[in-house]
């Protein structure tokens, strides 16, 4: 498969977040294979998160291809972006065409990235997830790898301040995979996903760095840790 365009997107990236002076927080990239398919199921806080998933794959040197909504597909920006690397189209009133293609990368040794919470989540803790990473994975015979990602929605995020101040850490937290397999109740499967994803987040949260600096600077933490985001399910 010809990467002329992944590469370069990646060092772009890398230049911006040099100069916006980001610290970077990656724990357990050992666990994302070096080679084979794999379906790495992410928390969701940020407009950004896609860019920071990929980069916990960049210690075993993998190109992650993301399901993302056609119509970033359709925009004359990002669409040529988003085809020249690869990633694939999702159409919510057609989305078999979708999976058929996610399952065709996987099989071909393709590391497909899935936000299972569907959109943001706005309280920034796990919402409920939708049960089709797992099935992907089982079906595929690929591992499905729970992953967090955090301190994005302090940049650019759904219904909240946007902001380039330097020096903020991302945290990205990778966890063991799972195996699911043909024949599993994928609700039971799913809601291990939600339970493993939750404990990362914790685990992220408690060596987070970075602490509100005001009272007004609180609206980027969870409710549960102290912050004023909404809580989980009020607004997401």
């Amino acid at each position: 498969m010809s990467e002329l365009v992944y590469p370069p997107v990646i060092s772009s990236a890398r230049v911006m977040f040099k100069l916006m002076g980001l610290r970077f927080d990656i724990v357990g990239q050992d666990n994302i294979p070096e080679v084979g398919g794999a379906v790495l199921a992410s928390s969701h806080v940020s407009y950004l998160d896609f860019i920071f998933v990929g980069l916990g794959a960049d210690k075993a040197k993998r190109l992650v291809r993301f399901m993302a909504k056609d119509s970033v597909f359709k925009n004359k920006i990002s669409g040529p972006l988003m085809r020249g690397m690869h990633h694939i189209p999702v159409d919510r009133s057609a989305g078999a065409a979708a999976y058929d293609e996610a399952l065709t990368a996987l099989r071909d040794g393709e590391v497909i990235g899935v936000f299972p919470e569907a959109t943001i989540s706005q309280s920034f803790q796990i919402k409920d997830l939708k049960s089709g990473a797992a099935r992907m994975a089982a079906e595929a015979d690929v591992p499905l790898i729970p992953m967090v990602v955090f301190g994005g929605q302090r940049i650019y995020s759904k219904n909240t301040p946007r902001s380039l101040k330097r020096g903020r850490c991302i945290a990205i937290t990778i966890g063991e995979p799972m195996h699911p397999q043909e024949g599993d109740d994928f609700e039971a499967v799913t809601a291990e996903l939600r339970k493993r994803m939750e404990a990362l987040l914790e685990d992220t949260l408690a060596r987070y760095p970075d602490k509100p600096e005001s009272d007004d600077d609180r609206w980027w933490m969870p409710q549960t840790h102290g912050g004023t985001a909404p809580a989980l399910g009020e607004v997401d």
